[in-house]
């Protein structure tokens, strides 16, 4: 049955159309948007669950913080027979116009990370896929929801000395915010011919400090669980569109 040694899961588990969220705990949140819920399995920082959408299988699987956890789920999902993936995530935001629970949908991302290094030079493009990335775009414009479409930038580590010099760069270049996992997934995706996408819930203003910001938004929960549900539904409408 070629079970995966990470995600713990076979190809008979997992859907074409597949959701990544970086907490463990997040998966059961995204699960009450779903019917037939049931539990696949639960390693490391990989939870997986299984459910329907408007008549069409979903998974959802977690994935941890940074690009090498991502990259290993990916590829374990793919291997199990995803075809289409959207990362449901958090970013901190580059621009002073993006508000809190603002989604960020990335039309391409910056390689600040190590984890698609690992793959190919950091010439290769780090880009969405067309078609998810236009179904999240559509669902938002049609929720009249605040939302933002441009580069985001991965990277390793926020606690850098140098963050706010970093961050004060990227804004100047136009880069709408930063997560850890998206430049990674859309390059490995891009490499294993399957269609990945990456909408982003802002939780950290620009020019805030970001453990601060971040303290202050997990204690916001009732915007938290907007936020994030609202990234879940854009993403369960672009999954199911395609």
């Amino acid at each position: 049955m070629s079970l995966q040694p990470h995600i713990l899961l076979t190809p008979s588990q997992v859907s074409e159309r597949v959701i990544l969220c970086g907490d463990p705990a997040r998966v059961n949140r995204i699960a009450v948007l779903l019917s037939e819920v049931k539990p696949l399995a639960s390693n490391r920082e990989f939870t997986s669950i299984t459910g329907e959408f408007h008549g069409q299988h979903i998974t959802v699987c977690s994935t941890g913080i940074g690009a090498p956890s991502a990259v290993i789920a990916l590829e374990e999902l793919v291997k199990c027979g995803a075809k289409y993936l959207i990362r449901v995530g958090s970013a901190g935001a580059y621009q002073s116009h993006i508000g809190l629970g603002d989604m960020i949908i990335a039309e391409a991302a910056v390689r600040d990370e190590g984890g698609s290094n690992s793959y190919v030079p950091l010439s290769f493009p780090a880009v969405a896929n067309r078609a998810l990335m236009n179904g999240l775009c559509d669902y938002m414009q049609h929720q009249h929801e605040n939302h933002h479409c441009g580069v985001v930038r991965s990277h390793d580590s926020f606690y850098t000395d140098d963050e706010l010099d970093i961050c004060r760069k990227w804004h100047q270049l136009g880069v709408l915010g930063a997560d850890m996992e998206t430049a990674a997934l859309f390059t490995v995706g891009r490499l294993r011919r399957v269609a990945v996408a990456s909408v982003l819930n802002n939780v950290v203003m620009y020019g805030e400090n970001v453990a601060d910001g971040i303290n202050d938004y997990v204690s916001a929960e009732r915007a938290m669980i907007h936020g994030e549900l609202l990234a879940a539904r854009a993403a369960l409408a672009a999954l199911t569109s395609v």
